[in-house]
């Protein structure tokens, strides 16, 4: 039984995100991601504007007058969220916590799934894979994903990206439009991680959701603060007045994001970014609709 809080919270984040999966959000989604091909429906009589190179001529030679072959696009496709659930995504010194975004983006990119009659699953990780949800449809399903991202305790605070990436490979057999949320915030990426984002690239359709709040990327000049890492537990004191060492700080972090947009463009993986204090509707919108152009 969820607590009376957690449940309310859910609850809001299910009805917002619902709302967000508008007509003009699920347009842009559909032509991001295009079903698997057409496939033919029916044919029917010609009528003015058809294109004749649709003409069925043996049905038109039998019936003594013009039909034309019908085709639509066989559409259901398979949804996939990577869902970091690791320590360091209970952060956030702005609206709202890192996991609180990656759940709002979850939902918001499972309606957008049962929108459109495709199916939707999640694999729940930190360092190992905590829980695999297989693909369904219906708004029900929806629900128990936003409720397993909310209150699901992963079995570690630490992240391993690349063990999810190689059960997503292992189990995922169907070419799948997938999604990873995270805040990335690991050690350096690895050999291993370059393999596996590649290989999951090669079968599937797979984008990098970051999510990182603004204090993180620059450290706020405050004068003496106490840091604790929440995947291992560490605290430190740091000063923060000290431009040193806000730009250490910074030096950390962008030789991290540099290492990983490099196994990204090598693994064609677009990167999408988003904040703790920004929407999540904007970048998305933008994402889909530059994906669309180049369909």
């Amino acid at each position: 039984m969820l607590p009376k809080e957690l449940y309310t919270r859910i609850q809001k984040l299910h009805f917002r995100t619902r709302f967000l999966a508008n007509d003009l959000f699920a347009g842009h989604y559909i032509s991001a991601f295009k079903g698997r091909g057409m496939e033919f429906s029916e044919v029917r009589e010609y009528q003015v504007g058809d294109d004749v190179r649709d003409i069925d001529w043996n049905v038109s030679a039998r019936s003594g007058r013009p039909f034309i072959k019908v085709f639509h696009e066989e559409r259901e496709l398979t949804v996939i969220l990577l869902i970091d659930l690791s320590g360091s995504n209970l952060f956030g010194t702005r609206k709202r916590f890192k996991r609180e975004v990656i759940a709002e983006v979850a939902g918001l990119l499972s309606f957008l799934a049962i929108r459109t009659s495709d199916k939707v699953g999640a694999i729940l990780f930190s360092n190992t894979v905590d829980k695999y949800i297989p693909p369904k449809k219906g708004a029900g399903h929806v629900w128990r994903l936003i409720k397993e991202i909310f209150s699901f305790e992963p079995s570690s605070k630490k992240t391993n990206i690349t063990n999810a990436l190689k059960f997503l490979n292992k189990v995922v057999k169907r070419h799948s439009i997938v999604f990873v949320l995270s805040d990335f915030m690991i050690d350096l990426p690895s050999t291993d991680m370059e393999q596996a984002m590649s290989l999951a690239s090669g079968k599937h359709d797979i984008t990098a959701l970051k999510v990182r709040d603004p204090a993180e990327n620059r450290l706020p000049d405050v004068g003496y603060i106490r840091m604790k890492d929440p995947e291992t537990g560490e605290s430190v004191f740091i000063n923060t007045h000290d431009p040193a060492v806000r730009q250490t700080w910074e030096g950390i972090i962008n030789k991290m994001d540099d290492a990983l947009l490099n196994i990204f463009k090598k693994a064609k993986v677009p990167l999408v970014e988003l904040t703790t204090n920004g929407s999540v509707v904007e970048p998305l919108t933008e994402f889909f609709r530059r994906k669309g152009l180049h369909h």
